[in-house]
């Protein structure tokens, strides 16, 4: 397979030196003379090597200012959030539709990642041949079980996005680049993930996530979405009363709290994030701040803000404290926590003084009909610029997330019981929304939590995906209005885009074996 012909030997070690440029404590040969000769020597290389695999983590999103998993980013894809910049692809993927085309140098979005996820499947293929060199015992179970976890988080990615694709599981080494390889298909792909997370949970330790390094529960979680997505609902709800009850992971009492420094260091309910720290370890170009508040890059859908209920729980047709003509008050909580609003001020969070201390549709990168994204914001920044740094961690999984995909798998199987409710009402509760109402059928409860998913998730990355699951993103995406005072524009979306393009150099590169996906 010529996918990893150009980059292989350069990658592999690549990742490595990258990881001793985060352990400087370690005490190596120069990086630049590392070989497969004179590495895998101590127990220290393992380590220099997983490091290595979690780079990937850190890839680069086919843009300046975002990488693969800054989160808010995918809800560009969706009818969450508009990208005026067009950070993560999103932007031009509704206006003008997926292409399977040469992609240019400033767009490099769908083919990016792609080679992200095949390059760290390089790695960690590398890194599961050769760990046993120098661990044994129960540390080599650890560092095995870490990279199985990796390798499965990498091929989701690629099942996810583009559906039937190569699986390869060898060192890179004894490849033969002569040969060439064929597609396998998704569910070929996907029973590969869940093997591999299967291995990850049987060697991974216990116990609550801190490090950045996987845990038992991270695999599991990891799972639970694989089998959400294959709707194997018996499954997904089993395991992940599995993780309820293993009682490692609870609600952060603070909604924000999860989402900026320091308050995420110690939240219980992360169980995944790419992990930053200053001041040797920053986003992309610039803080996420600079990116989501200063130039206003991803901005919140009046269709999004539409989703949320009043603060009774009920609509904003329906509700007693709703106040007709005061449209962002006595809301769902979340909603202003997630977004900023009209005549925001420092006491609603708003960031910026002098003449721009009041938020203002129209100025400053505002775009009237849109919302600035507050989630994500350290709420002690002041006037957030270019050059201002940032290390929030990108959440990639919460326990949140577990509770409402029990409820969803859990009504699927059996309808709205107890356990059903109780798992809602508990991410509910925790920004004091009202209960859910008694005595709704399968069908009201299904769009309960799928109004819940939205509302809890929004602009972190998860709303695009839970669309194209469902079966619904062509109903809601194609003929979507952005923005309600340009009703005329309207976003594009078909069946096919279900499943991204296999980048049309890698087709070139390996034709005839490796064939376009359907509709491209």
């Amino acid at each position: 397979m010529n996918l990893y012909n150009k980059y292989i030997l350069m990658l592999i070690m690549l990742s490595v030196m990258l990881a001793s440029c985060k352990k400087s404590s370690l005490n190596l040969n120069p990086p630049d003379k590392l070989s497969t000769q004179n590495f895998w020597k101590s127990e220290s290389d393992a380590d220099l090597a997983l490091t290595g695999c979690y780079n990937f983590l850190y890839a680069q999103g086919g843009s300046y200012s975002t990488s693969q998993y800054q989160v808010v980013a995918w809800d560009n894809f969706s009818d969450n959030s508009y990208g005026q910049y067009n950070y993560g692809g999103g932007s031009s993927a509704l206006s003008s539709g997926l292409s399977a085309g040469v992609f240019d140098t400033y767009n490099l979005y769908q083919s990016s990642y792609y080679v992200n996820n095949y390059r760290a499947i390089a790695s960690i293929n590398y890194f599961l041949a050769n760990v046993d060199k120098v661990l044994t015992g129960d540390k080599l179970k650890q560092y095995k079980a870490e990279g199985y976890f990796l390798r499965a988080f990498n091929y989701y990615w690629l099942a996810v996005l583009y559906g039937n694709v190569i699986i390869t599981t060898a060192d890179p080494y004894t490849l033969d680049y002569t040969k060439h390889m064929a597609k396998s298909t998704r569910a070929d792909v996907l029973k590969l993930v869940e093997a591999d997370l299967d291995l990850a949970i049987a060697g991974l330790p216990d116990v609550a996530y801190s490090s950045g390094h996987a845990v038992k529960g991270t695999a599991q979680g990891y799972k639970v979405r694989a089998l959400l997505f294959e709707k194997k609902y018996t499954e997904a709800a089993s395991l992940a009363n599995q993780i309820i009850t293993g009682a490692k992971f609870s609600l952060n009492t603070s909604y924000p709290g999860n989402f900026y420094k320091p308050a995420q260091n110690n939240s219980p309910e992360i169980m995944f994030s790419v992990k930053y720290q200053l001041p040797n370890l920053s986003h992309q170009d610039n803080g996420i701040s600079v990116s989501l508040l200063r130039w206003k890059g991803e901005l919140g859908t009046q269709d999004l803000v539409n989703e949320y209920e009043a603060a009774d729980g009920k609509d904003t047709t329906s509700s007693a404290v709703y106040v007709k003509g005061k449209p962002y008050d006595n809301r769902d909580p979340r909603m202003r926590m997630t977004l900023f609003f009209p005549g925001d001020t420092k006491a609603q969070g708003w960031p910026f003084t002098g003449s721009y201390a009041i938020g203002t549709p129209g100025k400053d990168s505002w775009i009237v009909g849109y919302y600035p994204v507050k989630k994500w914001l350290d709420p002690t920044l002041v006037d957030p610029d270019y050059g201002t740094k940032g290390d929030n961690d990108f959440v990639l999984l919460r326990y949140a997330d577990v509770l409402l995909m029990y409820a969803e798998a859990q009504n699927e199987v059996a309808g709205p019981d107890a356990s059903v409710y109780n798992a809602v009402n508990l991410v509910r509760a925790r920004v004091n929304m009202p209960a859910l109402p008694a005595g709704l059928s399968q069908a009201q409860l299904r769009e309960k939590i799928r109004h819940e998913r939205r509302v809890e998730f929004a602009m972190e990355g998860i709303r695009y995906f839970d669309l194209r699951r469902w079966g619904i993103a062509t109903q809601k995406l194609n003929g979507f209005v952005q923005n309600p005072l340009f009703p005329s524009v309207k976003t594009k979306y078909a069946d096919n885009y279900d499943f991204w393009p296999i980048p049309q150099p890698e087709i070139d590169r390996n034709a005839p074996e490796l064939v376009q996906n359907p509709g491209y």
